[in-house]
């Protein structure tokens, strides 16, 4: 799915889109997922067909991909999260996109709210180890300049805080929350704006599911997310998570029900999406734009 660029082009040009796409199946392992290549491949086309990202601005990594430097290891994700935000410039837009397993760990440092650091998984974490929301944080929140967007979405467990945003919107009381370091910590950007759309709370599951492409195994937060925008391009951030948050109730009331029971991975109710940001914005006038 790795377009080279053809010459000079949208790579070197601003304002510019540019995207990291992470799906990590963990192939032949107990714990393989099966719908995280084709989240890639939804996320990879719903860029291009929606937003205008050129194909070659877009970095997919999966275990699919021939050349070993697109396997989504530890060393490779690293490295490519730098290149993400490397030579941005005010106006770019920056999606990072992962569909993969997350874990969490304690927090020994006094950064984290509820006491545990978030991870993402690569390929190779039993050897490598995890990658900590703090280095997500530090390796593309940190050097977001002035005019700069970047967008995380995250489909994976305990993802609620994966890129440690200093606000959470609380859609029960439409407000945002403090989420900065009990300690202190930088957690912000240089100007720039960053938005993290993640698939559950931080000490929540998600799922990989059938409930809603009828056979392909896909990530819920993943497919609601596309579809719903699909629907209405012009959907704002507060009603893009009422919907979604509508599908998934109607969902999990079917299947309580035992109605309706397609396949879940790992857990059988789907949670609902969390948004967190470095700055607050009212929800309900801006635009879901990526």
């Amino acid at each position: 799915m790795n377009v080279k660029p053809s010459g000079t082009g949208s790579a070197e040009t601003h304002p510019r889109k540019r995207a990291l796409l992470c799906g990590v199946t963990y192939n032949k392992k107990k714990y393989m997922l099966k719908g995280t290549v084709n989240d890639v491949k939804s996320m990879r086309e719903f860029l291009i067909s929606q937003y205008g990202y050129p194909e070659e601005c877009i970095r997919v990594l999966t275990e699919d991909e021939k050349e070993d430097i697109f396997s989504p290891t530890k060393k490779n994700i690293q490295e490519s999260l730098k290149w993400l935000v490397e030579g941005s410039e005010s106006g770019d837009s920056l999606v990072f996109y992962f569909s993969g397993h997350g874990l969490r760990q304690p927090d020994f440092n006094n950064d984290e709210r509820d006491g545990f650091d978030e991870t993402i998984c690569p390929v190779d974490f039993m050897q490598e180890g995890m990658i900590l929301d703090n280095e997500i944080n530090s390796t593309i929140v940190w050097p977001l300049k002035q005019g700069v967007t970047l967008h995380a979405i995250v489909d994976a467990c305990h993802s609620g805080t994966i890129l440690d945003l200093e606000y959470i919107y609380n859609p029960e009381i439409k407000k945002w929350e403090d989420n900065s370091a009990p300690s202190k910590a930088r957690k912000s950007t240089s100007g720039g704006i960053a938005i993290c759309l993640s698939a559950c709370d931080d000490d929540k599951m998600a799922a990989d599911t059938t409930a809603f492409t009828g056979k392909a195994m896909a990530g819920a937060m993943t497919y609601l997310m596309i579809e719903t925008i699909k629907k209405d391009p012009e959907i704002t951030y507060g009603h893009l998570l009422e919907r979604m948050r509508e599908m998934v109730d109607q969902f999990n009331d079917k299947s309580c029900l035992g109605k309706f029971l397609p396949t879940v991975f790992y857990h059988r109710k789907i949670q609902n999406a969390l948004l967190s940001s470095s700055e607050t914005f009212e929800v309900y006038a801006k635009k879901f734009l990526l």
